[in-house]
């Protein structure tokens, strides 16, 4: 690890220790979200200003889907390195299969011995969360140790790739098949988007394919739909989570985790992703009074 990325570590860490409480919005959050049904952190950041809300954000939550973005940072730091490349050909095995893959998994119906490029995978485990394509990636960066060594190395702590990874079968029993803290999670999406993870093209390739999301009725369904936003959600019986950035006009940062749910059902109505939807309009229009957007729940 270079010198010059250690510096740079150290003026973030003190950069996020001098952060502020936006008390009024912390407010209106806590309330929003007081008689949720389940366990509930948020972090948001002002990326403007760099005030915070912070509710059980340094609270261990299982990621579902959304540890797919830390396998994205393993196949990008490879490509980085020389070790793949972004539209090298690999080819499907019966071994790749995902077993329990259901029909958005795209990649498991393919016939074996099809070929398809890096670059495919990723979009189909990022856009449509193909688990098929995910396993498979995961496999082409290294493993679940390889992945979890970087992430170390880049200062997160606690986010990890529970699934597949050797000495990590206990606590995959308790979190799945990864975990992360709210606070983790945003602070990725926020160094993706500022150009700061592996280097600014990396950075800049990661923020394009996290902005081509195909599950677009939780979050996403609150923003205009011409800005810009990458996104990520998880889901499984009782976890709901989704982690954002938006673009602009004010640009802001939200992860939002849950677990232990009552409601375990997949309608629309489903409490945790009511609940996301308005934790997402609140912020949009928080950020951007100005807006005449109207959101429609017909999109739902």
């Amino acid at each position: 690890m270079s010198r010059l990325f250690l510096f740079l570590l150290f003026l973030t860490t003190s950069f996020a220790q001098a952060q502020k409480t936006d008390t009024r919005l912390q407010k209106q959050l806590e309330t929003l979200v007081k008689d949720f049904h389940g366990d509930l952190g948020i972090y948001v950041e002002d990326l403007k200003t760099h005030s915070v809300v912070a509710i059980r954000a340094d609270t261990i939550f299982p990621t579902a889907s959304i540890v797919k973005v830390p396998i994205l940072l393993g196949i990008m730091d490879k490509i980085q390195r020389g070790q793949l490349d972004y539209h090298q050909s690999v080819t499907l095995t019966d071994s790749l299969r995902y077993k329990a893959s259901d029909e958005a998994d795209l990649v498991n119906a393919m016939k074996t011995g099809e070929k398809i490029e890096i670059s495919r995978l990723l979009l189909l485990m990022l856009s449509t969360s193909d688990n098929t394509a995910s396993l498979w990636l995961q496999g082409l960066a290294g493993g679940g140790l390889r992945i979890n060594q970087l992430l170390d190395s880049l200062g997160y702590e606690v986010t990890r790739v529970n699934s597949r990874t050797p000495g990590r079968e206990a606590i995959r029993n308790q979190y799945g098949w990864g975990q992360t803290t709210p606070r983790e999670m945003a602070r990725l999406f926020t160094a993706i988007s500022e150009r700061k993870i592996i280097s600014p093209s990396t950075s800049e390739k990661m923020l394009r394919l996290l902005g081509r999301q195909y599950w677009d009725q939780y979050a996403l369904s609150q923003i205009p739909p011409d800005v810009f936003v990458a996104d990520k959600h998880g889901c499984v019986n009782q976890s709901r989570s989704e982690v954002f950035y938006v673009a602009g006009p004010h640009p802001y940062v939200c992860a939002i985790f849950t677990k232990n749910n009552q409601d375990q059902s997949w309608e629309a109505s489903n409490e945790a992703w009511t609940l996301t939807r308005k934790i997402s309009v609140l912020l949009w229009k928080y950020y951007n009074p100005r807006s005449t957007w109207v959101p429609d729940s017909k999109n739902w």
